[in-house]
């Protein structure tokens, strides 16, 4: 079996038309069913300032207060055992944890009055990723009322014109999910399956991995009987397609999905061992680092939005694994050990790279969780869900430099200046790429939040 996305084809068989019916579409490369699939080009995009976004999806909610917002005035069962540093910008310090990003910080916003309505990872992830709750589902199960929104990769790859050789909006790293339940408001919503991301995913043992373009049952696309298989089985798909009044033809966007598999050419996309061993080692030979680099050289062959996930889950519990950002337990061994460093590392190198390659004013980089933490700490020497103001970092694509947006209070527990909210974030990621409200009316979508005009 073949397995594209949302599509299981059978390679012995033919495939049903319930099952076309069923795919849809093949993510954000795009499966497409001819004239109902089309992309539109934006009349708008010669406003634009921005072309692309990375997205930095901190799942698991950093600690405000231990990163980029720090109370040092403030009781120690508050503020913790790091030392704010002082940084790029006069005035401004964030964790000495970071020394990095301290250099760098003329060359991002940080906004330290982000908040949100819930302290669930799958509802304030869905708030995060599309800017509202509709349709989220919280760890218990529930599923908040009004329909399930596209997250903002979606909306830019419904929006903006494409690049026919690469699929526009990518996520590394797998579906997200809190304990054993995924999380709502990662792919195309309402706007269909065509925009759903194409996954990658990396491993430092084997490289970058491909699991929407996978061949299961035992074959991989480097054999040469499983490649003629394929096509055949391929080509049978095209005729069936073809022949059917009622679906038109395969387009454009069928044959560049394909071509990851099959061609060399274009799976050389992927191939991180392209790049100097310097530039692997400055980014961090770790997932994230790795990622981080990944998302600049699909950035740079066109695509328009990627997404980095540091973790693909979150534990509800103590931290036994792979837990993210969300570190109920021992936050402060694990932010000295791992997470501070790794962030400091591969997000500097990657605003680094970017400049140097002349796609930083061209590029938007953000970086944040779906919530912050607790500001008192607990007693397992961890902080909680807060969801009342926490920080994020917005950098490139024509946004200012050096810039603190909004405060806190005295204790980091809410809003004392400047609130804003994801989907005010979001609303002005968009409009910087040259999406406004008269483009996403025009499909059915009225924005989230107000555009943030310190930002615009």
């Amino acid at each position: 079996m073949l397995n594209i996305g949302r599509l299981w084809a059978r390679q012995c068989g033919g495939v049903t038309r319930r099952e076309l019916l069923q795919a849809g579409a093949l993510g954000a490369a795009g499966l497409t069913l001819g004239d109902l699939l089309r992309v539109e080009a934006r009349a708008s995009e010669g406003a634009a300032s921005a072309r692309s976004v990375i997205l930095l999806w901190l799942w698991g909610g950093p600690s405000h207060l231990d990163t980029f917002d720090m109370k040092p005035q403030a009781p120690i069962e508050y503020r913790g055992p790091y030392a704010p540093v002082a940084t790029s910008v006069p005035g401004f310090q964030i964790c000495e944890l970071l020394p990095q990003l301290a250099r760098r910080a003329d060359r991002y916003t940080t906004i330290r009055s982000l908040h949100t309505g819930s302290n669930d990872h799958g509802i304030a992830g869905t708030v995060g990723l599309t800017g509202t709750q509709d349709g989220g589902t919280s760890l218990s199960g529930q599923i908040m009322s009004g329909q399930l929104k596209p997250t903002h990769g979606a909306i830019a790859a419904r929006l903006m014109s494409r690049h026919r050789d690469v699929p526009q909006f990518m996520t590394l790293g797998g579906f997200l999910h809190q304990g054993k339940r995924a999380i709502s408001g990662e792919d195309g919503g309402l706007l269909g399956a065509l925009y759903d991301p194409f996954r990658l995913d990396y491993d430092p043992i084997q490289g970058v991995k491909i699991p929407q373009l996978d061949l299961i049952d035992g074959q991989t696309p480097d054999g040469m009987s499983a490649r003629r298989s394929l096509l055949t089985s391929l080509d049978g798909l095209r005729q069936q397609v073809e022949n059917s009044t009622s679906f038109g033809r395969l387009d454009q966007f069928y044959q560049q999905a394909f071509s990851l598999l099959t061609s060399p050419q274009a799976r050389q996309i992927f191939e991180l061992n392209d790049e100097p061993d310097a530039l692997r080692l400055r980014y961090g030979r770790y997932r994230f680092g790795q990622s981080c680099l990944l998302a600049r050289r699909l950035i740079e062959v066109g695509a328009r939005f990627v997404q980095v996930n540091w973790s693909s889950h979150v534990e509800p519990v103590e931290d036994t694994g792979d837990g993210g950002w969300d570190m109920h337990d021992r936050n402060f061994q694990q932010l000295q050990d791992r997470h501070a460093w790794m962030l400091d590392q591969a997000m500097s190198t990657l605003l680094d790279d970017l400049e140097e390659r002349g796609l930083l004013d061209e590029t938007i980089v953000v970086a944040l969780g779906e919530f912050g933490r607790t500001p008192r700490i607990n007693g397992k020497s961890g902080r909680d869900h807060w969801e009342h103001v926490y920080s994020g970092l917005v950098a490139g694509g024509g946004i200012p430099g050096g810039i603190v947006l909004g405060a806190s209070d005295r204790l980091g527990e809410h809003p004392a200046s400047r609130p804003v909210t994801p989907g005010d974030l979001f609303t002005t990621v968009l409009s910087r790429l040259g999406i406004g409200t008269s483009d996403l009316t025009g499909i059915g979508l009225v924005p989230t939040g107000e555009v943030i005009e310190e930002l615009a």
